[in-house]
């Protein structure tokens, strides 16, 4: 199995932005996490990090015939971005969605999410630990 995982805007700068809400690990440290997840599972992952909507719906397009699902951090185009959810419709592959913080528990803005729609489920509020939970689901070990 194959998996894309794609993190949005401002994810490059954990450990530095708002560690009251994000943590105090880097972006190094979820990578790495992801990998050790992916490592465990037997799982290919390629992750991906932009801070650009259309670098980010040019790699959902890209795992079109290369990819068997997607996890999606899709950050502060959650709530913005019809692209995102389009680029998600049309490749039809089974996206997760992943929120390091609890989005509905926070401002109001934040609890639509576009991408969500084209998703099959989403883990917020978990930490870098709904990562290892979508990459489970989609596995189909839960």
């Amino acid at each position: 199995m194959k998996l894309l995982i794609i993190n949005g805007p401002n994810l490059n700068m954990l450990g530095l932005r708002e560690p009251e809400i994000y943590g105090k690990r880097t972006y190094a440290d979820l990578v790495e996490y992801i990998q050790g997840v992916c490592r465990q599972t037997g799982i290919e992952a390629e992750v991906f990090q932009s801070n650009h909507e259309g670098a980010i719906v040019d790699k959902i397009q890209s795992a079109y015939g290369t990819a068997d699902g997607i996890v999606i951090n899709p950050a502060a185009y959650t709530h913005t971005s019809v692209a995102i959810l389009d680029a998600l419709k049309a490749v039809n592959l089974p996206a997760v969605e992943v929120h390091i913080s609890d989005v509905n528990s926070r401002e109001a803005f934040r609890h639509v999410s576009y991408a969500g729609i084209a998703c099959i489920a989403t883990y917020a509020g978990y930490g870098f630990e709904g990562y290892k939970m979508a990459i489970e689901r989609l596995a189909g070990a839960k």
